[in-house]
């Protein structure tokens, strides 16, 4: 039976409220058709975007900073966060720019790896003077990660948000996201995930990002070296093996759900989504340092369970599960009771 935090009927939850500034972009999925050339569907995507794209689904409030540019691909992806309910008032079509296309290589396990037209992308063309205040002010959870800081003046933009968010005193979510075709070398990937990690309260990091920024040999010491950087938090996700996590008041491997694994992309990205609408929901910056062991456990395998639910199911946006669903793939685990 599920724990009974996790069944919604709490009369003291809070809606809680994200905002994610960073990239938006075009998905191009491969499909099986029949045909001999291999055929792509267009979905939307972006981790940022994923990751809120999870959140809203979830129930919580959720609002966007980022651009796209002013083509159809951008006016696609502008209403997919209409009809997730996502407020759009932070989104940004720039001219002299086209919106960012990544295509999606899938291997016969599922895992993929990506081929991106960005040079510039609509995404990495924004600027501090389209950051909105309010967005800021009324959020609780502020969401932000790498791949808007490959270059200017996305970067100096997200910085700014990230440090304005931090005075106002927001949960800082951070997600070093490693793509290598879109970083000048991998010296200058590491050292702009470090500044992101020093800002962040609470990051979510892969395996293989935990190891390559550390230059640690193993997840327990990778975890342990990110904590020391700041954050109160480290999750770190292993896939198939399920995730780490890492805090003062407890360390623990919590496992991760089986399914027939269809495309692993965003999958990270609903796990995390899920994640932060149930830190949300009971802490804040001020309280982070109080979730127990026991607690992070229950959280970590919420998300585990949403991140399963859509690596079971193409494309990023389009695989995300509704709670229900979340829920009930969540309570076939005994090992979060």
């Amino acid at each position: 039976m599920k724990p009974e935090y996790y069944g919604g009927e709490k009369s003291d939850e809070k809606k809680p409220a994200l905002t994610a500034l960073g990239e938006l972009l075009i998905d191009f999925t491969p499909v099986q058709t029949g045909y001999a050339n291999p055929c792509f569907e267009q979905n939307p995507g972006g981790a940022p975007a994923n990751v809120l794209a999870a959140f809203s689904k979830l129930g919580g409030q959720s609002s966007f900073i980022g651009a796209v540019g002013k083509d159809s691909f951008g006016n696609f992806l502008e209403q997919t966060l209409v009809s997730l309910g996502v407020d759009i008032s932070g989104l940004v079509k720039v001219s002299g720019a086209d919106t960012t296309l990544a295509f999606v290589h899938l291997s016969k396990s599922g895992d993929r790896s990506f081929s991106f037209y960005r040079r510039p992308g609509a995404d990495t063309c924004l600027t501090r003077e389209d950051i909105s205040a309010g967005l800021l002010v009324n959020c609780d959870i502020f969401h932000f990660g790498s791949l808007s800081l490959t270059g200017e003046p996305a970067r100096s933009a997200t910085l700014f948000a990230a440090e304005e968010a931090k005075k106002l005193n927001k949960i800082i979510s951070f997600d070093p996201n490693w793509r290598e075709p879109l970083w000048p070398d991998r010296e200058s990937a590491i050292s702009q995930m470090k500044a992101g990690v020093k800002l962040a309260d609470v990051i979510k990091v892969s395996n293989e990002e935990a190891l390559m920024i550390t230059g640690e040999d193993s997840i327990e010491t990778a975890a342990e070296y990110l904590l020391a950087e700041g954050p109160a938090l480290v999750i770190v996700t292993m896939g198939p093996e399920g995730c780490f996590f890492c805090h003062k008041n407890g360390r623990g491997h919590v496992p991760a759900f089986e399914v027939t694994v269809a495309d692993t992309t965003g999958a990270g990205d609903a796990f995390w989504g899920a994640f932060l609408f149930k830190l949300g929901e009971k802490y804040s910056a001020d309280t982070l340092s109080q979730i127990s062991a026991g607690e992070l456990k229950k959280i970590c395998g919420f998300g585990n369970a949403a991140g399963a639910l859509a690596a079971s199911r193409r494309g990023a946006i389009p695989s995300l599960g509704t709670s229900e669903e979340i829920l009930a793939l969540y309570s076939t685990g005994s090992f979060y009771e």
